[in-house]
């Protein structure tokens, strides 16, 4: 397995890393017994990253994480957390609440519930607009120093946010959105990650599947339970373009001897060492395509190819819906 450095302490991680939620929320129905196997595939195959939060069908995707832990050595797994997303009973999203108070109590939740005495890496699901980000921080920085927490990790947030978070305390990693289609880090928060020595764990990869070759029109209509089928990109005429995209990629794809989704993946690996691929894989043949993209070397031309069949800013329709948009610090001002 390649690894990364997290951070600048010199913490190495795979990278690639298994995202988990889909195995509890938001994707319409998984099979608990393949979800606990997927994870128990990818901790086999070398990947030490998984990626959670604690309000993945409400507190489910912890407890699922910690099933597939219980026999593993929990110093070989990295698990990082995502913290302050408010849910209702009907699993509606109500805010994020990430004040000083609320981040020692969801945290002492996580502990509990994934059967650890600390988070490899804890951040806060979106950025707080009722609490400066330095607030935040520095009640995680607490919970780094009492043991609870290692790294301090951020979410979605922009260059001048992230500089002053990391004022407070170093920050190991920025999770943001990161693909062929949804490329707006490239331009000013990219540079200041590389400038403060902050990865980059990158998810949305396949755009939420979109571009991994296997998503159809057929498919977006009997989505149940799938909020995909309420994303800009996945609707109407942005779809039918979007799949047009695809189509000129599998073209690439076919001619390196890959999968779509191989060639989505090894493109983000080779956007710079200082980059972590999340994979969202639910199953384990999705897992073992993921993991083929390593084997994946770009050439000059196949990059070239790549930027001739999905162009930056070729992709139709935002990333998340309007409301949900207005939430991501990392967007406001583009």
């Amino acid at each position: 397995m390649i690894t990364r450095t997290l951070g600048t302490d010199g913490t190495r991680v795979s990278a690639l890393g298994l995202g988990c939620m889909g195995m509890s929320d938001l994707y319409g129905p998984a099979d608990e017994a393949e979800s606990i196997a997927t994870i128990d595939a990818a901790l086999d195959a070398g990947i030490n990253l998984l990626d959670t939060g604690d309000f993945y069908g409400m507190g489910h995707n912890e407890l699922l994480i910690r099933r597939a832990l219980d026999q593993r050595d929990r110093e070989e797994v990295l698990i990082s957390v995502k913290f302050g997303g408010l849910r209702d009973p009907k699993g509606g999203f109500n805010g994020v609440d990430t004040r000083p108070i609320a981040v020692k109590n969801f945290l002492a939740y996580t502990l509990r519930r994934l059967d650890t005495d600390h988070i490899d890496v804890y951040r806060p699901a979106r950025l707080d607009p009722a609490v400066p980000i330095e607030e935040t921080v520095g009640a995680i920085a607490e919970m780094v120093e009492a043991g609870y927490v290692r790294h301090i990790g951020l979410p979605e947030v922009g260059a001048d946010t992230l500089r002053r978070a990391h004022a407070v305390h170093p920050i190991a990693d920025l999770q943001i959105e990161y693909s062929l289609v949804s490329r707006g880090i490239e331009d000013e928060i990219l540079p200041t990650c590389r400038e403060l020595g902050v990865a980059v764990t990158a998810y949305g990869v396949l755009s939420r599947g979109l571009i991994s070759g296997h998503w159809s029109r057929e498919r977006s209509e009997r989505a149940p339970g799938d909020f995909r089928g309420m994303s800009p990109r996945f609707q109407g005429d942005n779809l039918d373009h979007n799949l047009e995209l695809v189509e000129r990629l599998r073209s690439v794809a076919d001619a390196k001897g890959a999968t779509v989704a191989q060639v989505a993946i090894a493109w983000v690996l080779g956007r710079g060492p200082d980059i972590v691929t999340l994979i969202g894989a639910r199953r384990r043949d999705r897992l073992e395509e993921a993991v083929g993209a390593l084997e994946i070397e770009l050439s000059d031309a196949d990059l070239q190819a790549i930027e001739d069949a999905v162009p930056a800013g070729a992709a139709a329709g935002a990333r998340y819906n309007e409301h949900q948009m207005a939430l991501l610090d990392s967007e406001r001002g583009r």
